[in-house]
């Protein structure tokens, strides 16, 4: 398991991240003051499921088609964030081997019960997985099969105070024709199987002809299922109660957009802190961005747990209350590769190979060896990226190339839908900068150095502008472009490397360092 690296904690003359409001780079959700601002994470981290254990909150989250999956974040006030490991390596299907867009990891849930933690997962085309630890940081189990079946999705279990379990899923519409149903099954307790085809316990289309994402609760004799409806981008989340585990269940819509600029506030966690305190975090979907993380207070009346400021989300608020306080931070970025492993805050596309990399061949560098390009290049396999941190910030590497093959290639990408690189090609004799964007691949011009810097600048919106220096001054391309959200992921930043004919030798490229910056400060200096 990877063991974290050093988390950024800037101070607050360390960039325009520290004001609320522009959310750029570094964005710092803890405004020293007591209080903090929403997103508290500004990242793609969708889905999101929470536990407490003691003094200490654990996330995780939704991961697609990349891997490692299931992140796992740490957390001592629920405002600060630092990622610990990843409970999945790779998908369990050997036909994740290669891209598949839209699928892998869905909404997952996080519980710790009998002394270890538990994670259900769905993969909506296979079915419902556990995963278990005895740390949060792993190592974990390998993932088993719980229920098979197409467009199950959505899984959380809960024990009961009888020693009884149960699991209640939802349905993926695109797989399963169902999308406003949710359903309680038995389970064994040990989390093996389901003992029996359970009952359909909500299921209103004509209120809420989307619900999904369902968590469970048991609170005062109360069963709280608690379900996001009516979709990802304009939704409202609902809590279902009811005294009996099988229903009949009464709902209550608990927070909605209302007046303010948070979209679809909904699908989280509802998560108690040692001072009897209650919060709820949820996601919203901010297109290219991806599905960023909010905070709300929580005021439980009459047996409903009633979330932000009268049913509508709150940009700021006074923190949980929690001593010590927390030093501000969020999850890692940057990297020098100078540790023995990769940094958690990197993904691969799709399921990875140990034989894709290297940290020991060159120290203090990352190399990566080429796999054969496929196409679309966005459903290369072997790109290495990380989650957007802010709504504006940059990116800088320094590239060195040691081809073999004409037309092997490496560089920066950000990748979406459809990717957009700028790195080194060899042509056999020399090496050229090119650039793939939407109107296809152009060369940008002749060099005989195998050695680049290359920069990218996210603006606000995702417009995109593209730097390199050759000779130590950073040239800019004159052009802007656009990142694009993925399938249900937002966009990523990354780096890359690949060849043209899989079964010939081929080089190498090495990555120095990988530098996030705030988006006025990326002068092209380490």
């Amino acid at each position: 398991m990877n063991q974290p690296s050093t988390v950024e904690t800037p101070r607050a003359s360390d960039g325009p991240g520290t004001k609320p409001g522009d959310f750029a780079y570094p964005w710092l959700s803890d405004q020293r003051d007591g209080t903090y601002c929403n997103p508290v994470l500004y990242a793609d981290y969708s889905d999101a499921d929470v536990i407490r254990v003691g003094g200490d909150f654990y996330l995780t989250a939704s991961s697609f088609n990349c891997t490692p999956g299931l992140p796992i974040l740490h957390s001592k006030d629920l405002v600060n964030w630092t990622l610990i490991g990843h409970a999945l390596k790779n998908l369990p299907d050997v036909r994740y081997d290669q891209v598949q867009p839209g699928c892998g990891v869905w909404a997952p849930a996080i519980r710790f019960h009998a002394g270890k933690f538990w994670i259900f997962f769905p993969t909506p085309d296979e079915g419902i997985y556990v995963v278990t630890a005895e740390k949060p940081a792993g190592p974990w189990s390998a993932p088993q099969l719980l229920q098979a079946g197409k467009g199950l999705i959505d899984p959380c279990p809960l024990w009961d105070d009888d020693g009884q379990a149960y699991l209640v899923h939802a349905y993926a519409g695109s797989r399963a024709g169902i999308k406003h149903q949710l359903r309680v099954c038995p389970m064994a307790p040990d989390g093996s199987r389901l003992l029996g085809e359970g009952r359909i316990v909500f299921h209103q289309p004509e209120k809420h002809p989307t619900i999904e994402g369902p968590k469970f609760l048991k609170k005062d004799g109360w069963y709280y299922i608690l379900a996001p409806a009516g979709g990802v981008e304009t939704g409202w989340q609902v809590v279902l109660r009811s005294k009996n585990i099988y229903g009949p269940y009464e709902d209550k819509v608990v927070l909605a957009q209302g007046d303010t600029d948070i979209n679809g506030p909904h699908q989280g966690a509802l998560v108690d802190t040692p001072d009897d305190g209650w919060w709820f975090l949820h996601f919203q979907d901010a297109d290219v961005y991806g599905r960023i993380i909010h905070l709300q207070p929580v005021e439980w009346n009459d047996g409903w747990p009633l979330m932000g400021c009268g049913g509508q989300p709150v940009r700021c608020h006074p923190k949980p209350h929690i001593t010590p306080v927390e030093p501000a931070g969020a999850p890692q970025t940057s990297d020098e590769f100078e540790a023995g492993n990769l940094g958690l805050q990197w993904q691969w596309h799709a399921n990875h190979r140990a034989d894709w990399y290297s940290l020991a061949a060159r120290p203090g560098w990352l190399r990566l060896y080429p796999q054969a390009s496929v196409e679309p290049l966005s459903l290369q396999p072997n790109l290495l990226l990380q989650k957007f941190p802010a709504r504006t910030f940059s990116v800088e590497t320094t590239l060195e190339l040691s081809a073999m093959q004409c037309g092997e290639e490496a560089g920066l990408v950000v990748l979406g839908k459809s990717p957009l690189m700028l790195g080194i090609q060899h042509d056999g004799t020399k090496n050229h900068l090119v650039l793939h964007s939407n109107d296809g691949q152009k060369t940008i011009g002749e060099h005989a150095s195998s050695t680049v810097k290359l920069r990218a600048q996210i603006h606000n919106g995702g417009r995109c502008t593209f730097a390199y220096a050759v000779d130590g001054v950073f040239v800019t391309i004159p052009q802007n472009f656009y990142a694009r959200k993925g399938v249900w992921i937002g966009a990523k930043v990354g780096i890359y490397s690949l060849k043209r004919v899989e079964n010939a030798p081929a080089g190498y490229a090495d990555f120095d360092y990988f530098h996030f910056l705030p988006l006025a400060n990326g002068n092209g200096k380490k």
